[in-house]
């Protein structure tokens, strides 16, 4: 990420040189040019009070036509020894600049990392000993329902940790991801199987059509089959009991394209272009669903990750739909 944001910051500063270099070496052409019309212009007035012979005309045409191209050849070459020397010089700068926000960002992630692994245990601990007593009978009903509120909260801080682990892994390792040919047909039977008891807690019906056959494409299984259990969790999340998803492959020449559509309750237009930035969280009505905004985020640095992209259409009270595109194999 820092390499990439380094060339473009070098870029920018050899932008900002080469367009002052540029005028400069205009000016300077323009300046120069003239000035030497203009001599040639008096000598050949001169020329022609003394009556001098009319080849020595052309022969001063011709050293003119001679000094504007070394002047050009002399600006251009030193706008390139410019150039040369400001990428090294904005290149070093770049460096200098991103370091401490570099060294920063590494400490975040060491952070986040450390303390989501801390919190899982303890978490781990709490959400078994509330499974315990919500089987106990003795308990009343209202002792029931504050349990299982509790347990609630234990789960969704239980995912924000897991999501926390995984996006810390996937900044450490995006430049490591090992690629290699799978079979999307076990990828989505995988995700579906995983966000079953879900569905049907939910009373929610998942469909595939058309299902996928023996489309293949360059990925790491796993990562891919999380990339599908986020949206699937996602549109299910946000669909109403009784709802329907539906999971939809299709094939191009190059890409593989898997649309999952729901029936929930939608995103507005203004929030779409912000769904899949870190914590975002959108309006009222799916802020009641427990969350913290990190799944579509990571999804979103998995198929980045694969080459491939993510887009959504959404309308409220209509459903949304996202779409995935993945390079085949």
């Amino acid at each position: 990420m820092f390499k990439s944001a380094r060339i473009k910051l070098t870029i920018y500063y050899l932008v900002i040189i080469m367009i002052i270099s540029g005028v400069f070496s205009l000016f300077i052409y323009t300046r120069v040019n003239f000035q030497l019309k203009r001599s040639l212009t008096n000598i050949e007035r001169r020329f022609n009070t003394e009556r001098v012979p009319p080849p020595l005309h052309s022969l001063l045409d011709q050293d003119l036509k001679n000094a504007q191209k070394s002047l050009l050849f002399l600006l251009i070459y030193t706008n390139g020894v410019i150039l040369f020397f400001s990428a090294t010089a904005g290149y070093f700068l770049a460096g200098k600049t991103l370091k401490p926000i570099e060294k920063a960002m590494k400490k975040q992630k060491t952070f986040i990392a450390d303390a989501s692994h801390e919190l899982r245990t303890p978490l781990t601990a709490l959400k078994t000993s509330m499974e315990v007593d919500l089987r106990t009978k003795k308990l009343s009903k209202q002792t029931k329902e504050i349990l299982k509120s509790n347990l609630s909260d234990v789960n969704n801080l239980n995912s924000l940790t897991n999501n926390l682990l995984r996006l810390a892994k996937q900044d450490d390792n995006s430049n490591n991801l090992k690629l290699k040919t799978t079979k999307i047909a076990d990828v989505v039977n995988k995700a579906l199987k995983s966000i079953d008891p879900l569905a049907k807690q939910k009373k929610i019906k998942v469909r595939i059509s058309p299902e996928p056959k023996n489309q293949t494409v360059r990925g790491d299984s796993d990562l891919l089959t999380e990339l599908l259990i986020i949206l699937l969790d996602n549109a299910i999340k946000y669909t109403p009991k009784k709802g329907s998803v539906l999971v939809a492959t299709q094939t191009t020449k190059k890409y593989l394209i898997l649309k999952i559509k729901d029936t929930g309750i939608g995103i507005s237009k203004q929030h779409i272009p912000h769904i899949f930035d870190r914590f975002y969280r959108v309006d009222v009505s799916r802020s009641k669903q427990m969350g913290f905004g990190l799944g579509l985020s990571l999804a979103k640095k998995i198929i980045t990750q694969h080459q491939g992209s993510i887009s959504v259409k959404s309308e409220i009270r209509h459903g949304s739909t996202f779409t995935l595109r993945l390079p085949l194999s």
